[in-house]
């Protein structure tokens, strides 16, 4: 099998592409007929769906794989793990999973790349969803110790109370960009004149 197009995506750092390059070649190795299962990336492919967001098409590719390679990849059993994790909410328990298995060099810069992009994401919901939250908390929603966790949201301008161990966020202004476009005031402009006449 030819995997020049996902060795391509992961040595350029592509990884929104992953997942739907396995899907395609998936579907292309399965309607040629080749046994394919033996050979397949399936930590990567889990990984991929798991790095978009994709967290139903990770449970439907886990379940369409052979047991074998559920119960005899410990990348696989990691990867599932994560998307565990994400299924159930448990914030934490995502971090837990990336940090508890030494990954392959092949899915290290994924994993990593969805643990920073984890954490953003966690810490633009904590910014939109609490004026004061605590310090314990903020560190298990980003993954870090409470020390690093204080001295990261410090960075981005929040407060801390030592006394109270409360952490005061600070809400990012509401930018909204409302662009005009010529073309698109044109084309009213021609169908308001063709309603009125």
């Amino acid at each position: 099998m030819d995997f020049s197009l996902l060795s391509e995506a992961l040595t350029s750092k592509s990884y929104e592409k992953v997942a739907d390059i396995c899907d395609e070649q998936m579907l292309q190795v399965a309607a040629k007929g080749v046994a394919f299962q033996d050979d397949w990336p399936y930590a990567i492919h889990l990984l991929g769906h798991i790095y978009a967001g994709d967290i139903n098409s990770m449970r439907f590719l886990w379940k369409s794989m052979p047991a074998t390679v559920k119960e005899g990849n410990p990348e696989v059993i990691a990867a599932w793990k994560i998307g565990q994790k994400l299924w159930v909410r448990d914030y934490g328990g995502v971090y837990e999973a990336i940090r508890g298995y030494d990954w392959s060099q092949e899915a290290q810069g994924l994993v990593a790349a969805f643990s920073d992009l984890y954490t953003k994401n966690m810490f633009q919901l904590l910014q939109s969803a609490y004026s004061t939250i605590s310090i314990q908390d903020t560190a298990l929603f980003l993954g870090m110790s409470e020390d690093d966790a204080t001295t990261f949201v410090q960075q981005q301008g929040w407060a801390v109370d030592p006394a109270s161990q409360m952490l005061t966020v600070k809400k990012q202004p509401i930018v909204t960009k409302q662009k005009l476009d010529a073309r698109k005031l044109q084309n009213l402009t021609e169908y308001v004149f063709h309603l009125e006449h």
